[in-house]
């Protein structure tokens, strides 16, 4: 898996995140359309897809979508 795949997936599944808005170095909870229900759509993607579990804390203490897929990549 790389960066652009996971940024896709998690694209694909936030319907209301414009493709493209993403990038790694992204703050993605200071996103306008970023909300508790997309923390669960992301919790659920890397269970589904990647079988990894995170949890509430996994995603308070990432500050980026990089980080966010280190501790995913971390976890396969």
């Amino acid at each position: 898996m790389s960066i652009d795949e996971f940024i896709q997936k998690i694209e694909n599944e936030i319907e209301e995140l414009p493709k493209g808005v993403l990038k790694p170095d992204t703050s993605y909870r200071q996103l306008p359309e970023w909300s508790s229900m997309h923390a669960l759509i992301i919790i659920a993607l890397c269970e589904t897809d990647y079988n990894v579990t995170l949890t509430g804390e996994d995603l308070r203490s990432c500050n980026t979508v990089n980080d966010l897929y280190s501790v995913v990549k971390s976890r396969i």
